[in-house]
């Protein structure tokens, strides 16, 4: 499930609306909404992040929110797949070029306030609230698809092994990068960024 995907289903859209075309003022309401529990998480953790306080800081109704986002997991769900969306460029079909942006884009969502907080939120309340279980692993597979279909496509061009399994690929990719920065608490810089991939691209090269 993409990112958008994972937006589409939420509580603050449905197929009438995607039919017809979004209203303009549903729009800048829902963007305000959404800054406010990026802002809010950020400045004040997950407590910060109610339906009263993203009221009061985006100026929409409590009634909208609640209609929309019925807890505080679903309005982080749409918050963090917006920025998701801006991590997952669009393939262009050069497997180095292409991984190398999408791991940027992972390195970039790990040092951005918002998405870094929420990311460990997730981790840590995941364990005692199934609702945010639900939330990591619906991240997880919005924020790995774009290197699924990378890793996908480059298999079918025979650029990498047939017999590639696709998760322990994405783990080998993204997975450095979140130890690195949520267990570690240490920057990423670009060289890091590739030899993550070059050191994949190394170990999973096609003979002949």
């Amino acid at each position: 499930m993409s990112a958008r995907a994972a937006r589409a289903d939420s509580p603050g859209s449905s197929g009438a609306e995607a039919a017809r075309g979004p209203d303009p003022r549903a729009v800048r309401s829902r963007a305000a909404a959404l800054d406010a529990v990026r802002e809010l998480l950020v400045e004040q953790g997950l407590p910060g992040v109610t339906h009263v306080a993203v009221a009061a800081r985006s100026g929409v109704g409590r009634t909208t929110l609640y209609r929309h986002w019925p807890d505080t997991a679903a309005m982080l769900k749409d918050a963090i797949a917006e920025l998701l969306d801006t991590a997952q460029p669009e393939p262009t079909g050069e497997l180095r070029a292409d991984l190398l942006a999408l791991l940027q884009g992972t390195r970039e969502l790990l040092h951005q306030p918002a998405s870094e907080r929420a990311m460990r939120t997730f981790i840590e309340r995941s364990g005692v609230d199934p609702s945010f279980t639900d939330l990591k692993h619906a991240m997880y597979r919005a924020g790995t698809a774009g290197f699924r279909r990378v890793l996908a496509a480059a298999r079918e061009r025979g650029e990498l092994p047939a017999a590639l399994a696709l998760a322990p690929a994405v783990d080998q990719l993204v997975g450095p990068l979140f130890f690195r920065r949520l267990l570690g608490d240490q920057d990423i810089d670009e060289a890091y960024v590739q030899e993550t991939v070059d050191t994949f691209l190394r170990r999973h090269a096609v003979d002949g």
